[in-house]
């Protein structure tokens, strides 16, 4: 079928029952148009509205753009365009109604963003006067407590007593021999309250004054003049002084004449009581003129006794006054190490008269033992002596026969050989100095004597004394067998085993002990003079005057202006600070145990050199019982327990804790001319705990701008000036610090207030310590033999910069008016080394190295002016005074340490309600 359709078609013709051709042509010729027709509409019309749309904006008139931009109006002349433009415009302000609602809900959020902080801050200030009013609580009842348990109405001081000039009620003593303090001292001319004054004669007034030695004299008269005991006013004296020798020989008065001129000294009311002697010796050869004089209830200070005229407890020997008039030079002196030198002992004089022959009796060595005669113990010190020099055992040198003349001496003494220099020079050789005593016992001392044990101290030869009844300088309040060896003259036999079997150490702190008794009590005639005057004062339980305190000149300046908070100062994490006081600074409370502690201990202060508190004199002028002097203003170490509360660490902090309940401490920050530098510093203390003040030194001679506006942190602000720029103020002992404690600190040292609170802490369990932040150490250095200043991190240290440190205020009057001027001049003339210089004296004080709190490395500020420290000299200027500290002490006192101190709790996660506490470790 399918073909015959086919075929049909092709043929043109009709098939069955089919149409004309006609109407099949039609069909197919719409069929094409139709097709054309959706041809052209399809590709065309896409085509020119595409041409159209790309040069819509090539178009020169604006009138000709057929899809260009239009104005509203003619935009909105169509009807749906309209539509969509009311649309935009609805759509649009909607938008920004939800802009500006977006804006108030940012203002509103932000806000109460700064509600939320400030209620933080309130929740905070309030914690914080919380805890502050439960601190003031505490110590309000720990002060009623106190109160409660003393139960003892305070005292007053008493009414000073002015005795009569006659002195008719006064005792006489059955003889002057028997004198002692009971019986020949009038203790009513020295009420305790009286301060101790002291006249002294003129000695030109008197006839024999003409015949004193010059240099002794002249020495004698600068020494009283600096003296804060003496008084012009006789009538409120305690003691009555008169200089007699040294005397020049050809024109030395009869002992008669002497003795007239004493007595008729206008204080001196017929027995002399209350009057003190004094009869310096510069030479070995002075003689004892005053034995054949009557001095009636007199105490006598000199340096050669006979033992019928020596009153134990009564009469003082005293020390040679060798450096008259000129300070000793201790780069001279050697150091006192090596230990051993090169002789084992030495010993060099002759005897110009033997005991037998003053006795005019000749006996054998036995029969003076046994006889009541003193036995002569020399021809025996010879005999064994020369046989330890034979045996060349140990290097030793002994002579017994001077060389050249030698010096005139009493009889049965040996005389010193030679002049002072060449005896130094063999001293310094010498291990142990041989002193060997008279023959005769009833010599108990003699000035030769004296003279030899006055140079082996000098120059560190320890003293050996063949003689026990000798009655050496200040033996009544210095414990010698400290500082030398005292044996019998029996056992000479014995005495090279005994030299030979001490050990090194104990051989240092000997020759160690003697450098301090020598520097404090010997060298020079103000040590000499202040010396006696301790003794007496001492004696008859005066407290010693206060120390001098440097008088602080404010700088005026203004201040009010707000200090802001660091935020890495208030960054403390989870240490809790203590409380910030409010009320007025709280000095340290005043000494208050002078009266009781003045006849306590004497031995332990008067030879104590390696004491924190107990070591060198306070003054230059009073050298004696550091315990009693006043300028300390607390009694460190003898006030009762009772500042802990506990072992929780939350307690302890809040009571700050220690031995002491209540403490603070007074920043000193020395500066030049950085003015900024000094503000920002000076802010950051804003807050700290425990400040009692700030002691600014000022050190230029240029003042401080005068619209300069200092920030008010809550406490006072003493500006000082000082009279020249020195780095020695920095220690100076202001009389504005009335704290024990003093932070000393640079003023561009960047410490946080935790830090800070922490080295407080510390300290007061430490406080005989320098306690700070930066450590150094030194270092020997091989090549060079000599020391080196070294700050490379290192796992032990010797030294706490005083840049950023804790120390006691005694190290600042021991600093400034103890410590050698030499090392101070070195300071100034480097204008460096001051805090190696205090590490130097702390160590050599104490013999204990500084402490170090904190793990932090650096505490300088960013962005701060360079300092002298960055000056590439610095370092060799440090190495060279340490060389020198070295040469002045005698040794390297500085001493090595390996450990820090840091919370027992260290890293430690704790809750929320226990807080840190510190302990060493």
């Amino acid at each position: 079928e399918l073909m015959t359709g086919y075929t049909m078609l092709r043929n043109g013709g009709v098939g069955n029952g089919g149409q004309p051709w006609v109407l099949r042509w039609s069909s197919r010729i719409r069929l094409t148009w139709l097709s054309f027709t959706l041809f052209v509409i399809l590709v065309f019309f896409p085509l020119i509205a595409h041409y159209y749309l790309t040069t819509i904006d090539d178009a020169d008139d604006a009138g000709k753009r057929i899809f260009g931009p239009r104005t509203g109006n003619e935009l909105c002349e169509v009807k749906h365009v309209q539509d969509l433009c009311r649309i935009r415009e609805s759509v649009s302000e909607e938008l920004l109604q939800l802009e500006a609602k977006r804006q108030e809900l940012n203002s509103e959020i932000a806000k109460l963003n700064l509600k939320i902080e400030a209620c933080k801050k309130s929740i905070e200030n309030a914690k914080q006067d919380l805890l502050q009013l439960k601190n003031v609580i505490s110590q309000t009842e720990h002060s009623y407590k106190e109160l409660m348990a003393q139960n003892q109405p305070k005292l007053s001081l008493p009414i000073r007593l002015l005795p009569d000039k006659d002195d008719a009620t006064f005792p006489l003593p059955k003889s002057n021999r028997n004198c002692r303090l009971h019986n020949c001292f009038d203790y009513s001319r020295c009420p305790l309250t009286s301060g101790f004054p002291v006249y002294v004669y003129n000695s030109d007034d008197y006839p024999f004054g003409s015949s004193l030695d010059p240099l002794i004299k002249q020495a004698f008269e600068a020494t009283v003049r600096t003296n804060v005991y003496v008084t012009e006013n006789a009538n409120i004296a305690c003691v009555y002084i008169i200089l007699v020798g040294e005397m020049q020989e050809p024109v030395m008065p009869k002992p008669t004449e002497l003795e007239q001129q004493l007595h008729s000294l206008p204080y001196w009311r017929t027995d002399g009581h209350n009057h003190l002697i004094i009869n310096l010796s510069r030479k070995s050869e002075t003689q004892n003129f005053i034995y054949n004089i009557s001095t009636g209830r007199a105490m006598i200070a000199q340096s050669t006794f006979y033992d019928a005229q020596y009153r134990p407890g009564f009469d003082i020997v005293v020390s040679p006054l060798v450096h008259a008039m000129s300070e000793p030079n201790f780069l001279e002196i050697p150091p006192q190490v090596p230990v051993k030198r090169k002789y084992l002992f030495s010993f060099q004089g002759e005897k110009i008269e033997s005991l037998r022959s003053s006795l005019q009796e000749v006996r054998s060595f036995e029969e003076e033992i046994e006889g009541d005669a003193p036995a002569d113990y020399d021809d025996r010190i010879i005999t064994t002596l020369k046989a330890v020099q034979d045996s060349k055992l140990d290097f030793v040198l002994v002579e017994f026969t001077c060389k050249n003349q030698p010096k005139a001496s009493l009889p049965t003494e040996w005389a010193l050989c030679g002049e002072r220099d060449d005896r130094l020079e063999l001293l310094k050789l010498s291990t142990f100095a041989l002193i060997i005593t008279p023959g005769d016992t009833r010599l108990v001392i003699s000035a030769g004597c004296t003279m030899r044990l006055f140079e082996a101290l000098e120059v560190g030869a320890i003293p050996v004394v063949l003689g026990e009844q000798v009655q050496l300088p200040y033996n009544d309040v210095i414990r010698w067998n400290e500082a030398a060896l005292i044996i019998p003259k029996p056992r000479i036999t014995e005495v090279h085993f005994l030299l030979r079997s001490i050990s090194d150490n104990d051989l240092l702190a000997m020759r160690r002990q003697g450098r301090f008794l020598w520097e404090t009590y010997f060298s020079t005639s103000d040590n000499v003079f202040s010396t006696v005057l301790a003794i007496i004062r001492t004696r008859i339980q005066i407290p010693a005057a206060p120390i001098r305190e440097e008088p602080a000149v404010e700088i005026p300046h203004r201040s009010g202006k707000a200090a802001g908070t660091d935020p890495n100062m208030a960054d403390n994490g989870d240490l809790d600070l203590g409380p910030v006081e409010t009320e007025p600074p709280y000095a340290s409370p005043k000494y208050l145990r002078n009266f009781t502690l003045t006849a306590m201990d004497i031995y332990r202060n008067w030879n104590s050199a390696p004491g924190p508190f107990h070591l060198f004199p306070y003054t230059p002028f009073d050298p004696v019982l550091p315990s009693e002097a006043k300028f300390m203003g607390s009694g460190t170490g003898f006030r009762p327990i009772g500042g802990g509360a506990g072992g929780s660490g939350k307690e302890f902090q809040a009571a700050l804790g220690g031995n002491v309940p209540r403490e603070q401490f007074t920043v000193v920050m020395l500066t030049y001319e950085r003015e900024e530098v000094l503000m920002n510093s000076l802010e950051r203390l804003n807050g700290l705990p425990y400040l009692n003040k700030v002691v600014v030194v000022w050190n230029s001679p240029k003042l401080p701008s005068e619209d300069l506006l200092w920030p008010d942190i809550g406490v006072p602000i003493m500006v000082v000036r000082t009279e020249k720029n020195s780095l020695n103020n920095r220690f100076l002992p202001w009389d504005e610090i009335e704290t024990e404690a003093i932070l000393s600190i640079d003023d561009d040292a960047h410490l946080r207030h935790d830090e800070i609170m922490f080295g407080f802490r510390v300290w007061r369990e430490a406080r005989d310590r320098i306690v700070g932040f930066p450590g150094r150490y030194h270092a020997w250095d091989i090549p060079h033999q000599s020391w080196l200043y070294n700050s490379n991190y290192s796992c032990e240290l010797s030294m706490v910069l005083t840049g950023a440190a804790f120390f006691h205020k005694y190290y600042a009057y021991l600093y400034s008016y103890v410590m050698p001027q030499a090392i101070r001049d070195m300071v100034d003339e480097y204008i460096n080394c001051e805090d190696i210089a205090m590490n130097f004296l702390v160590s050599h004080l104490t013999r204990k190295p500084p402490i170090k709190v904190t793990s932090r490395w650096t505490f300088r500020c960013p962005g701060c002016p360079q300092a002298l420290s960055h000056d590439d000299s610095h370092f060799h200027e440090r190495h060279k005074c340490i060389n020198f500290f070295v040469k002045v002490y005698g040794y390297m006192p500085l001493l090595y340490t390996q450990f820090r101190v840091d919370s027992v709790l260290f890293k430690t996660r704790l809750p929320h309600d226990k807080t840190k506490c510190f302990k060493f470790i």
